[in-house]
């Protein structure tokens, strides 16, 4: 949806296209992804405590075209990493969907490169780093116990390590407060999403607008 959101507002026409054209596979991937979640035993989109579990950096719609630039050159890289991870783990079901997804996410990550090298997006960047390694977890949690059971190719070391090498960069030298860290949201700051993007996701923005008794 944040991508969706840039799609006639990006700097270029070229750029517009390339927006929408990544919101729409991402939609795809979600399918695949509650598919496969769904054939693992776990219900879909289960709502924390009456909200989603995103990172923070998808809280509100973002306002400066560097926020989508870093969002797509690094938080996407990082999903995009988790993804390989399961996808070279050894749970069958998502091993044989995972792999199409994979192809898509490189022209992502060359598109978010690309503008990376015209863009002064240094802020943007360096939070979406944090929260990148936020949604990664720390070292001996969640993420390595699955490691260890096979369920993921990588752990988190190798994780951060291979995202810098991704995204061509150091990640920030700033520490993470993980006696915050919320293991279900992978994230260390409250909040949620914005009142107005919450009723677009579960349809109540656009019921406003349809004829009395129609519903």
């Amino acid at each position: 949806m944040r991508y969706a959101e840039w799609c006639t507002a990006a700097p270029s026409l070229e750029a517009d296209i390339a927006a929408a054209a990544m919101g729409l596979d991402d939609i795809g991937h979600s399918r695949v992804l509650y598919g496969s979640l769904r054939e693992l035993g776990t219900p879909d989109g289960a709502a924390v405590q009456g909200d989603y579990a995103n990172v923070p950096y998808l809280d509100a719609p973002w306002t400066d075209w560097a926020q989508f630039v870093a969002a797509n050159a690094v938080l996407d890289s990082a999903f995009s990493l988790m993804i390989e991870a399961l996808a070279n783990g050894n749970v069958e079901v998502l091993r044989s969907r995972l792999k199409k997804m994979l192809q898509e996410e490189r022209y992502h990550a060359m598109h978010g490169h690309s503008w990376m090298r015209e863009t002064n997006a240094a802020d943007a960047v360096e939070r979406a780093w944090r929260e990148s390694l936020e949604w990664l977890g720390p070292e001996e949690g969640d993420v390595d116990a699955l490691h260890r059971e096979g369920k993921l190719a990588h752990g988190v070391r190798d994780l951060r390590r291979l995202l810098e090498e991704r995204v061509e960069g150091r990640a920030p030298n700033r520490p993470i407060e993980w006696t915050k860290w919320d293991p279900v949201r992978r994230r260390t700051a409250p909040g949620g999403i914005d009142k107005a993007t919450r009723d677009m996701l579960q349809g109540l923005a656009e019921k406003r607008y349809m004829p009395a008794g129609s519903g």
